[in-house]
């Protein structure tokens, strides 16, 4: 009896959906998928259908608080899955992962980068650590800035709302504005640490020299001068 074997096999998630927070706006977004996709957002997630600049898209509401936005787009993600569609949800909005493990993920990473500048010998190894500080998008500055501008930008609004003065808020964001160009600064370092050659290195200190010792006058001679 013969068996008919396939050659390559055969996959039924036929759809891909990213979910993830605009770092811009901080809106919550769903990309990809098809109408039945599209349902499902809406259905169990609270997103709505709008227009983008490369077709449309799917969003939650403005308003829409934290706490809410994680949970539709955990249940969207997990009803999507069950649909056999394939997701990629951010783990930032994932409400199923334990308590606090995104913070203890970040000491660690956070404690692994400080490990690694410690132990750099050179200006290569150097300027990888300031990549991951400075990197644009995805450097630990420029995401601190975005989040800062996101503080700002809300505080603001709800001061304005409520007839308060936004002084507070102006200062975060010209302290934000400061960041933002130290960062700058740090990339520009690291570009130049980025380019050094091994040449270009300080030499390490070279051990003195001593002079070669004069031949010493025979003794007849010496003592013949002072006069013996």
């Amino acid at each position: 009896m013969t068996v008919d074997r396939e050659e390559e096999p055969r996959f039924f998630v036929l759809e891909y959906v990213t979910i993830t927070r605009d770092p811009r706006t901080q809106l919550v977004v769903a990309i990809g998928g098809d109408e039945r996709a599209a349902g499902i957002l809406q259905t169990t997630g609270g997103f709505v259908s709008a227009p983008g600049p490369r077709g449309p898209y799917h969003r939650q509401p403005h308003s829409l608080p934290v706490d809410q936005q994680r949970a539709g787009a955990t249940a969207a993600a997990h009803a999507l899955l069950l649909a056999g569609v394939s997701v990629h949800l951010d783990p930032s909005l994932n409400t199923l992962t334990a308590p606090g493990g995104d913070r203890q993920a970040a000491q660690r990473y956070l404690g692994q980068l400080a490990e690694r500048a410690h132990a750099a010998v050179d200006d290569r190894e150097v300027a990888a650590v300031l990549t991951e500080i400075a990197a644009p998008h995805q450097g630990l500055l420029p995401q601190m800035v975005q989040a800062l501008i996101g503080t700002w930008a809300t505080w603001t609004q709800r001061s304005e709302t409520a007839g308060e003065d936004p002084a507070l808020a102006e200062q975060l964001m010209n302290t934000t504005s400061s960041l933002s160009r130290h960062s700058c600064q740090i990339r520009q370092i690291r570009d130049h640490a980025a380019r050094a050659h091994p040449s270009a290195q300080t030499p390490a200190p070279r051990a003195p020299t001593t002079a070669p010792a004069q031949p010493t006058a025979p003794l007849t001679k010496r003592l013949a001068t002072r006069g013996v």
